[in-house]
């Protein structure tokens, strides 16, 4: 089973909800609409924070 890492080819900004898709065998688009969802209706801001913490963290 792949690490989770960033991914190269599939991102849009940092690669991180890219990389989670290549990781667990999801369709990266539908997580970014999950994110994006949860990010503008829901939880709001604390999912930027941790979007941008995982970028930094997360190895290419």
């Amino acid at each position: 089973m792949n690490k989770l890492h960033k991914s190269a080819t599939n991102r849009m900004v940092a690669g991180v909800l890219g990389g989670f898709a290549e990781r667990y065998g999801i369709d990266a688009t539908l997580l970014r609409v999950i994110f994006a969802f949860l990010a503008v209706v829901t939880i709001g801001f604390p999912m930027v924070i941790l979007y941008a913490i995982a970028a930094m963290i997360m190895p290419n």
